[in-house]
């Protein structure tokens, strides 16, 4: 019997700020339900069912949600070739992620479930209530204990998305993940970029929230684009002899780091650059000494060639 409180002590140890969604995902998955965390991108959803699957002990088949992901490669098939010699034999069946999942008694983790087939779903759908898939000419293939399925998807009005059918929702325990508390986030900047100074490491996470709330953006950044600013500015620092805090620095790691993971609203004036340079002003050039001193060593802002670089 898994202890499920020492696995939630675990997974709070190794992901930051989600004690309530450990302990929901944990409940949900001892008690052998399926589940689904539905959430904006960077909320760490796949870090989460990872921990999950390394503190419950147990295997952890992994599936990538996409457009491209046919039955067949969910479940298996068989060896064309060895089909042509041999003829249909379940020796040489090839597993799908599914099928050995289903052997193995593992979770069954898809990534953006969103983005799967409706044929596909359909598959899924009927190994969550009957617990076993038929596959032609293999024969029925019976879950074995601790099989489920772990989800993972992002808002259905992102692209490339759709509405999950009510089916999969009937089977499944659903966990809401929203980004974490700005002091979370901050941590999580600490752990990934602890050689960047706290003064950056809290700017880049200001300004990457402060993109989730602009008004001419219908998508922020996650706290990957605060991780990524830090890192970037950095390097930059380095190449050009400058401090990683320098103005040119952090202005074009921003540009570099956030105008990428931002949406723009349709009928916005503003490009998602020049949304990035505003938030940049209001959190990263702040007056201090350099208004005292405007000769000693204040840094202007990139031209248009250093930030197309």
């Amino acid at each position: 019997m898994v202890n499920s409180r020492l696995a939630v002590d675990q997974l709070v140890a190794a992901v930051v700020g989600r004690r309530r969604e450990s302990e929901l995902v944990v409940a949900a998955l001892v008690a052998d339900r399926h589940v689904l965390l539905e959430g904006p991108p960077g909320t760490g959803k796949s870090t989460l069912l990872r921990g999950v699957a390394s503190a419950l002990g147990v295997e952890f088949e992994f599936v990538e949600g996409t457009a491209e992901l046919t039955p067949s490669r969910l479940i298996g098939h068989f060896d064309p070739a060895l089909v042509l010699a041999e003829g249909y034999s379940s020796d040489i069946f090839v597993d799908g992620p599914l099928v050995r999942a289903l052997r193995q008694g593992s979770l069954l983790y898809v990534e953006e479930i969103n983005r799967v087939p409706e044929e596909t779903l359909n598959a899924l759908v009927t190994v969550m209530s009957e617990r076993e898939v038929h596959v032609p000419r293999l024969g029925r293939v019976v879950a074995e204990n601790g099989f489920r399925l772990v989800a993972a998807m992002n808002p259905f009005d992102a692209v490339g998305t759709a509405r999950i059918a009510g089916a999969v929702y009937d089977r499944v325990c659903r966990v809401v993940m929203d980004y974490q508390s700005e002091e979370d986030e901050r941590a999580i900047v600490a752990v990934q970029q602890s050689g960047a100074s706290v003064k950056l490491q809290s700017a880049a996470v200001e300004i990457a929230r402060a993109t989730r709330s602009h008004p001419d953006l219908r998508a922020g950044s996650s706290v990957r684009g605060a991780i990524d600013l830090c890192m970037v500015s950095q390097e930059l620092g380095e190449i050009r002899s400058l401090a990683s805090d320098d103005d040119g620095v952090t202005l074009d790691a921003a540009l570099v780091a956030l105008s990428g993971r931002v949406r723009v609203r349709e009928g916005a004036s503003r490009s998602a650059e020049e949304i990035v340079e505003e938030l940049w002003q209001s959190v990263f050039h702040q007056p201090d000494s350099h208004e005292a001193d405007p000769s000693a060593g204040k840094a202007t802002s990139p031209t248009a060639a250093s930030r197309a670089t």
